[in-house]
C-alpha cells in the first residue's frame, strides 16, 4: 500500500501530528511532504491535492483522504492488526467518543492556547473559557482512564487513536504551562515520552531555526 502524507509545518500543525501519530501506529511505510503553512501560495499548493485546502491530507491507492479524523479510521481499516482503538468494546465507544470531542469541540482552548512547540511561558491570565475547557479534558480523560481495562500509562493502557488525538493537547499543557494533577501531569509526560512524538517534536523545533 502506497501513502502519501501532507502535512503543515510540524511546529505549528496539530492537526498533521495526529495524523502523523497515527501512521505510526498502524506502522505502516508513507512518504511525507511539508507544505508550509501561511504563506502567500499555501493555499494553491494544497488545492494541488485536495479541494479542502487543508491538511492533513492522506494519498491513499483509494484517493485522497482529507481530515484528521478520517486518515485515522482509514488507517483503522487498513491495519486491523495494529488494533488502533482499544480491543474492549466500552473502552473502544469511551475511546471514539472522547476523539470526536476533541476534534468538534474545545474551542476556548484551541483559539487562546495555540499549538507551538517552542513556547514555554504561562497565559496569565488563563481566560475563562479556555479553563472551562482545561477542566473538562482533566475530566473526558479520567472517563478514559475509568473505561479502560488494560493497565498502562497512555489513556487506554497502551498507545491508540485517543492518544494520537490527545497528544497535542497534552502539548498545549505543557507550553503554557497549565497546573495539572499528577495523573494528568504523568499522562503529558508518557506522551512526551512517546518515540513518535518525541521525533516529530524535534523535527518541529529544528524548524524554528530553518
Amino acid at each position: 500500500m502506497s501513502l502519501h502524507l501532507i502535512i503543515g509545518d510540524k511546529l505549528y500543525s496539530s492537526w498533521s501530528l495526529r495524523a502523523a501519530l497515527a501512521l505510526e501506529l498502524a506502522g505502516a511505510a508513507y512518504s511525507e511532504e511539508r507544505v508550509k503553512l501561511n504563506q502567500p501560495d499555501t493555499r494553491e499548493r494544497l488545492l494541488k491535492f485536495s479541494a479542502t485546502a487543508k491538511v492533513p491530507l492522506l494519498q491513499t491507492e483509494h484517493g485522497v483522504v482529507a481530515d484528521s479524523l478520517a486518515i485515522a479510521e482509514y488507517l483503522n481499516e487498513s491495519f486491523p492488526q495494529a488494533q488502533l482503538w482499544p480491543a474492549d468494546k466500552a473502552a473502544r465507544a469511551q475511546a471514539r467518543s472522547a476523539c470526536a470531542q476533541m476534534h468538534s469541540g474545545f474551542f476556548g482552548l484551541r483559539a487562546n492556547l495555540p499549538f507551538d512547540l517552542s513556547r514555554n511561558a504561562p497565559l496569565v491570565p488563563m481566560p475563562a473559557e479556555a479553563q472551562a475547557d482545561i477542566e473538562r479534558m482533566a475530566a473526558l480523560w479520567a472517563e478514559c482512564r475509568a473505561q479502560s481495562t488494560e493497565v498502562g500509562p497512555f489513556l487506554f493502557g497502551g498507545a491508540t487513536l485517543a492518544d494520537a488525538f490527545f497528544a497535542p493537547v497534552a502539548v498545549r499543557l505543557r507550553t503554557y504551562q497549565v497546573p495539572l494533577s499528577a495523573a494528568d501531569a504523568a499522562y503529558v509526560e508518557t506522551i512526551y515520552q512517546w518515540p513518535a512524538f518525541m521525533a516529530w517534536h524535534k523535527a518541529g523545533l529544528e524548524e524554528v531555526v530553518r
